[in-house]
């Protein structure tokens, strides 16, 4: 059996909302158990995505997830607090790290060398593992803050800034889960 070299694919999802965590995953894919229809999480159905969590989970070597909170977005900026949640995934990892492959370009300050890749979800079949897996995470978690924060719509757009959503800021306020140092929830807060 070929042994498996430790290399990770990592994404994040939720960078743009105006509300709720950014969520990452990491994940390492075993050369033995491929998947097919690894893709950027954006180019899938929901039903699709869904589909594949479960494969991903079952055959890849490993798999975490790491997040970053409102707080900490606040606090950090966007940026820092994705690269924080990256940190986060890979040291949820029960391995280390020989390589990290990381979709865009910044990279997580990590025990291992790191490789970024512009548009990696759509080359590299590990960090669209992570970008599935992050993004189903997230949708998962802002359809439960829909129901504690009713009326924003966050099942709907999960706190990306869609119009009903700037509209929902602007007649209810911003709830504990917005994003203070973004501009639109700013402007709500006034």
């Amino acid at each position: 059996m070929q042994s498996v070299v430790l290399i990770a694919g990592i994404d994040e999802v939720g960078r743009g909302p105006l509300a709720g965590p950014v969520v990452t995953a990491a994940v390492i894919l075993d050369p033995n158990k491929p998947i097919t229809g690894l893709t950027d999480s954006k180019k899938l159905s929901e039903k699709r995505r869904e589909q594949l969590v479960p494969l991903i989970e079952e055959y890849a070597y490993a798999w975490a997830l790491g997040r970053a909170e409102v707080e900490e977005i606040d606090q950090l900026n966007i940026l820092q607090a994705s690269l924080l949640a990256m940190q986060r995934a890979v040291a949820a990892l029960p391995y280390e790290l020989e390589h990290a492959l990381v979709d865009g370009n910044y990279a997580p300050q990590l025990n291992c060398p790191v490789t970024t890749i512009i548009k990696g979800d759509l080359s590299e079949p590990s960090i669209a593992a992570a970008s599935i897996l992050a993004k189903v995470a997230r949708d998962r978690e802002m359809l439960v803050l829909d129901q504690l924060y009713p009326g924003y719509g966050l099942a709907k757009h999960k706190g990306y800034p869609t119009v009903q959503h700037q509209q929902a800021l602007i007649d209810l306020g911003p709830s504990p889960i917005h994003r203070q140092s973004f501009a639109p929830v700013r402007r709500a807060m006034r």
